[in-house]
C-alpha cells in the first residue's frame, strides 16, 4: 500500500469512530461519561473487552514472540481464565453491592483516606504506563509505514495519535467506548483471520486439518514447560502469574472494571465476564497459530525481521496484497485504540472521582473539571510515550509491559487482598510508605534472584511477590481494631 492509501484508510476509520461518538455522545453528562447510565448490553461489553484486553501489544508482540518463546504464553492465558472467575464471583459482587463508580472507593470505606488515595495513585501510574506502552508500539509502526516517508517527526505522530483518541471520547466517554470497542474488536479479529487465510495459501495448507497438523507438528507449538523450575516460562510460574495478572490488571483496574460497571446489574456483568474469559482463550490461540505461520513464512522467504517487527514487515509486503495489508493496518489501529481510548477515559474517571473528588464540587463545575482532566491526561500520555522512545530501543513490548505491571499493580493487589482476606484495620497514614517500599524490595530481589536462588529467574510472578510484600507490610502496621461486621 502507498503512504497516501494508508492515510486515506486511517482517515476513513477515524471518521467512522467520530460518527459513532456523535450519536453516542449527545448526552454530554458525567453520568454517561463515567458509567454509561448503567445501561450497556452485557454482550456488547463482553465482545468489546476482547479488543481492550488484547490491545496493539498482543496484536504485534504475541505473534512475534512465538519464534523465541514458542506457545508458552498460553500457560499465562490459561491462568487468565481462573483469574476472571475470581473477578466475576468475588470482586464484581463487592463493586455492585457498594454501587461504585471508581472501584478504589472501596479502599476508603475499608481502610481510610490515605489507602484510598494510595490505591488510586497506583492505578493512575499503572494505567498511564500501560497505555503509553501500547500506544508507543503502534505509533512506532505508523511512523515506520507512513510518517517517515513524509519526514514527519515522531513527536508529531504521537500528538496526532492521542488527539484522535481525545476527539471521539471527549463527550461520551465510556458510553461511546462500549460501541467503538465492539467495532474495533471486530476489525482486529477479521484482520487476524484474513492474514491467516493468506498464509495458509502461501504455505500450501489447503484445509483446516492441514493447519492443525502443521501446528501440532512444529517444535514451535510447544505449550507447556514443566522441565526447569528456573525457566521464566515454567508452567506453574506462568499459570499462577496469569491468575494474578488478571485479578490485578482487570479486576483491580478502573479501566477494565468501568466497562463492567456499565451493565444493568450484577448478573449481566457476570455473564459478560465468564463468556469473555472463554472466548479469550480461543482468540489468543489464534494469535499463537498466526505467529507460527508468520515465522514459517519468514524462514521460507528469507525475511529476517524478528519479534515486534515480524508481523508488520510481512503484512506490508507487496505480494501479500492490498486487501490483507489494509486489514492488518485496520486491525493494528483497532487493537491499539480499543485499549487506549478506554484507558484515557478511566484515567479521567479515577482522577476526577478519587483525587479531585468531583462529587463534592458544585454541579455547575463538574463537567468543566472533567473536560480539563481529560485534556490533561492526553498531554501526559504524549509526554510518557516520547520518554519511552528514548528509553526503549529493542524490546518485545508485551514482556516489558508485564514486567512494569508487576511493580505498579503489586501494591493494589496487596491492598485489596488484605481488605478481602482479613478483618484487621491498619494505620492508614502509613500505607503510602509500604506502597513505595514493596516495589523497591521486589525490584532488588528481581535483580539478584539468580545469585540468591541458585539460578532461579523471576518472571511474571514478580507481581505476586510484590503483592505479598505489600500484604506483609500491611500486617506490620495493623491496628488493634477489627472491622465492624
Amino acid at each position: 500500500m502507498s503512504p497516501a492509501s494508508i492515510l486515506v484508510l486511517i482517515g476513513c476509520y477515524f471518521g467512522l469512530l467520530v460518527l459513532i461518538s456523535y450519536f453516542t455522545g449527545k448526552e454530554d453528562s458525567n453520568a454517561a461519561f463515567f458509567k454509561a447510565n448503567k445501561s450497556a448490553p452485557w454482550y456488547l461489553v463482553a465482545f468489546g473487552m476482547i479488543g481492550a484486553s488484547l490491545s496493539g501489544v498482543t496484536f504485534i508482540s504475541v505473534p512475534g514472540a512465538v519464534e523465541a518463546k514458542q506457545f508458552g504464553y498460553m500457560q499465562v492465558v490459561f491462568g487468565y481464565f481462573f483469574g476472571y472467575l475470581v473477578i466475576a464471583y468475588v470482586l464484581l459482587p463487592l463493586y455492585y453491592r457498594l454501587n461504585l463508580t471508581s472501584i478504589y472507593t472501596y479502599l476508603k470505606e475499608r481502610f481510610g483516606n490515605v489507602s484510598y488515595k494510595t490505591g488510586s495513585i497506583a492505578f493512575l501510574i499503572s494505567r498511564t504506563v500501560g497505555a503509553a506502552f501500547r500506544l508507543f508500539l503502534v505509533a512506532k509502526v505508523l511512523q515506520l509505514l507512513v510518517f517517515d516517508l513524509f519526514d514527519v517527526p515522531f513527536a508529531i505522530t504521537v500528538i496526532i495519535t492521542i488527539a484522535l483518541i481525545w476527539l471521539y471520547t471527549f463527550r461520551g466517554g465510556i458510553k461511546t467506548i462500549i460501541f467503538t470497542d465492539t467495532l474495533q474488536t471486530l476489525f482486529m479479529l477479521v484482520s487476524v483471520v484474513v492474514t491467516i487465510v493468506f498464509l495458509t495459501s502461501a504455505l500450501d495448507l489447503n484445509s483446516i486439518s492441514a493447519v492443525v497438523d502443521n501446528t501440532m507438528g512444529s517444535s514451535l507449538s510447544k505449550t507447556f514447560f514443566f522441565e526447569d523450575g528456573n525457566d521464566p516460562q515454567y508452567f506453574w510460574k506462568s499459570f499462577l502469574s496469569g491468575i494474578f495478572i488478571t485479578i490485578t490488571m482487570t479486576g483491580l483496574d478502573q479501566d477494565m472494571m468501568q466497562k463492567n460497571l456499565t451493565c444493568k446489574n450484577l448478573k449481566d456483568a457476570q455473564k459478560n465476564m465468564v463468556s469473555f474469559s472463554i472466548v479469550l482463550i480461543f482468540v489468543n490461540m489464534l494469535f499463537m497459530v498466526l505467529g507460527l505461520m508468520l515465522t514459517q513464512y519468514a524462514e521460507i522467504n528469507g525475511i529476517t525481521a524478528k519479534k515486534d517487527d515480524l508481523f508488520p514487515t510481512i503484512a506490508m509486503l507487496p505480494q501479500i496484497g492490498v486487501v490483507t495489508s489494509a486489514f492488518f493496518l485496520l486491525g493494528l489501529i483497532a487493537a491499539a485504540y480499543s485499549s487506549a481510548d478506554s484507558a484515557l477515559t478511566s484515567l479521567t474517571t479515577s482522577f476526577c472521582i478519587d483525587i479531585v473528588e468531583i462529587e463534592n464540587k458544585k454541579e455547575a463545575e463538574r463537567k468543566q473539571i472533567r473536560k480539563r482532566v481529560h485534556i490533561g491526561f492526553s498531554i501526559v500520555l504524549i509526554l510518557v510515550i516520547l520518554l519511552f522512545d528514548i528509553i526503549f530501543t529493542d524490546v518485545s513490548v508485551i514482556w516489558e509491559l508485564f514486567k512494569a505491571a508487576g511493580y505498579t499493580y503489586g501494591p493494589l493487589l496487596g491492598l485489596f487482598a488484605f481488605g478481602l482476606l482479613t478483618n484487621f484495620q491498619i494505620k492508614d497514614r502509613l500505607v503510602w510508605v509500604i506502597a513505595i517500599i514493596s516495589p523497591l524490595i521486589s525490584y532488588i530481589l528481581n535483580m539478584y534472584s539468580k545469585e540468591l536462588f541458585n539460578g532461579y529467574e523471576i518472571g511474571f510472578e514478580i507481581l505476586i511477590i510484590n503483592g505479598l510484600f505489600m500484604f506483609i507490610g500491611l500486617l506490620l502496621i495493623k491496628s488493634k481494631n477489627l472491622v465492624k461486621t
